[in-house]
């Protein structure tokens, strides 16, 4: 019998210092290492938006590190929704 997980999907906007610090190639490694898939883009207005599929236990831990961020960012605001835009069938997107 095959266990299936069941998957769950999110988008997330950061807002404060994290633009210029690293922050798309740091999420997109703690998504790798999580096995979450999506995708992560800076956005006009300074902020970043993720959305982002994969095991709620692994979803609450990416969130738990994006709430940090890498060394040089400073996350002033999170908001999740438990929605996503369209994801990619497999990995983690840089989009630009």
């Amino acid at each position: 019998m095959e266990c299936v997980v069941a998957e769950e999907t999110m988008s997330v906007v950061l807002s404060g210092r994290v633009q210029g610090v690293g922050f798309r190639a740091w999420t997109r490694r703690w998504a790798e290492r999580e096995g979450v898939r999506g995708w992560v883009r800076n956005c006009r207005d300074g902020t970043v938006e993720v959305h982002a599929a994969g095991p709620d236990e692994a979803l609450n831990r990416f969130v738990e590190a994006l709430q940090e961020g890498p060394r040089a960012a400073r996350v002033r605001g999170l908001e999740r929704r438990d929605e996503a835009g369209e994801l990619p069938e497999e990995g983690f997107e840089i989009r630009f």
